[in-house]
């Protein structure tokens, strides 16, 4: 009875050392994102639609960063349990130049044609207007959020999860500041509205890179690159995490290209309705911090145990977190209803808009406990295990074959409202829970990624 005892406080101890810093930096992320889209909503409905259009470019990249690093903390996180520190170094050079040339192109596609990016969306002039000029200037940071994104991603494998939340605190205060500075032109600052918000971001992602890049090198050099030799991989190498890597990646990417045709979808009831949905997620994505957290202590919790040759704790702890994001998302749900009201009347925007942003948070409350067991199953149990072909499968078939023909037959043939177009796109959720739980309880998720030979 005292070891099990024991070995529940250890997993609790171990998981809220992970998830919550993880929270909190997402928190804070997500509350200054807030306060951005506030900001930049004095200027008018017209720049927060085109802002929000504009960050769709931001969103694909920084999903497709999200996707090459959940991959590499898959290997990451059983090759530290198994301390095989050759493979952690391999691993790091693969994904940093994946993510590196991912975010060149997005960059000079962001820089050439801004103006044809935005007409993927819209063609009300003022939009694509305001929003290439906004495309142009924050093109110069994904390269750095590439390899930012990755830093953060091993640090917290290694149980230093609170350096790149110290960093991001700094990082995201910055961007702020520079907001309220170069937006509104205070004291010697020009008033420059949405260039003003494009320069302030591209410079805090810059400067989050540096800090990283300053406290890996200097106190965790066994995430940093020591040699060309993390960038020389033989084919064996190559065989083993391709494999397992490119479905965590296209998963990515393919959600967030499907979550970007929803807007697609969601531009065609007008602007007021872009401008409502931009609103909506600018609030709800803070109550769903937690899930981010949770989803990173599941699959370096799990992974480890798997890279212990811990099988029978990897599947308890699938289940634990299971139930935990359930929990969790219920009371998220019910946070978000409770303040749905307040935080929709602090943006400039006329009564129609704020009332469709209100009946939308509510639509994503009610979803929010499935949309958490989700982010458990399909980013963090699945992954942990190896299993990312079926994480891939359940994810793209929830959005691909459920979710984006629904958002189009919901906006364009039913013509239903923004807010139950919304809760009609939650059967995306459910679909991917039945696929992602039946797999989970059948027990076949579980690869052991340590039993071939070496990453050399």
């Amino acid at each position: 009875m005292k070891i099990l005892m024991d070995q529940r406080k250890d997993f609790f101890k171990k998981t809220l050392s992970i998830a919550l810093p993880v929270m909190i930096q997402n928190l804070l992320s997500n509350s200054l994102s807030f306060v951005d889209t506030l900001m930049i909503g004095q200027l008018g409905e017209q720049s927060i639609a085109a802002v929000g259009l504009g960050n769709q470019m931001f969103f694909l990249i920084s999903l497709l960063f999200f996707g090459i690093s959940s991959g590499s903390s898959i290997f990451l996180s059983q090759y530290w349990g198994s301390r095989n520190l050759d493979g952690i170094q391999k691993i790091l050079g693969l994904s940093l130049t994946f993510a590196f040339l991912g975010a060149l192109i997005f960059s000079l596609a962001s820089c050439i044609v801004p103006r044809s990016i935005m007409h993927v969306f819209t063609y009300d002039e003022a939009v694509v207007s305001i929003g290439a000029t906004y495309l142009r200037i924050v093109a110069f940071s994904y390269i750095a959020s590439s390899i930012s994104q990755i830093l953060a991603t091993a640090l917290r494998v290694i149980g230093k999860a609170k350096t790149p939340l110290a960093v991001a605190v700094i990082s995201l205060a910055t961007n702020v500041l520079g907001n309220y500075l170069l937006i509104f032109g205070i004291g010697p600052f020009p008033a420059l509205g949405v260039a003003g918000a494009a320069l302030a971001t591209a410079f805090s992602r810059i400067l989050e890179t540096v800090l990283l890049l300053f406290f890996v090198y200097k106190k965790y050099p066994m995430v940093s690159i020591q040699s060309k030799t993390a960038f020389k991989w033989s084919k064996p190498f190559l065989s083993r995490i391709v494999p397992t890597c490119m479905p965590v990646i296209a998963n990515e990417f393919f959600w967030a290209l499907g979550m970007t045709v929803y807007k697609v979808a969601y531009s065609k009831m007008g602007v007021d309705a872009i401008a409502a949905v931009n609103v909506t997620e600018s609030i709800a994505n803070m109550f769903f911090v937690a899930m981010i957290g949770l989803s990173n202590a599941t699959v370096i919790l799990i992974g480890i145990k798997i890279g212990e040759r811990k099988e029978d704790l990897a599947r308890l702890y699938a289940k634990r977190f299971i139930l935990i994001t359930f929990c969790t998302g219920i009371f998220a749900g019910l946070l978000e209803v409770g303040f749905a009201p307040t935080f929709t009347r602090l943006f400039n925007i006329s009564l129609s808009v704020q009332t469709m942003a209100l009946y939308c948070l509510y639509a994503n409350a009610v979803l929010l406990p499935i949309k958490s067991m989700n982010m458990s199953i399909i980013v963090g149990i699945l992954r942990a295990g190896g299993d990312t072909r079926y994480s891939m499968f359940s994810e793209m078939f929830g959005v691909w074959c459920v979710g984006v023909p629904l958002a189009f037959i919901g906006s364009m043939i039913f013509h239903l409202s923004i807010w139950n177009l919304y809760l009609l796109l939650g059967m995306e959720e459910v679909s991917k829970f039945i696929i992602g739980f039946l797999r989970v309880h059948s027990g076949k998720w579980i690869h052991d990624l340590t039993e071939k030979p070496s990453l050399t």
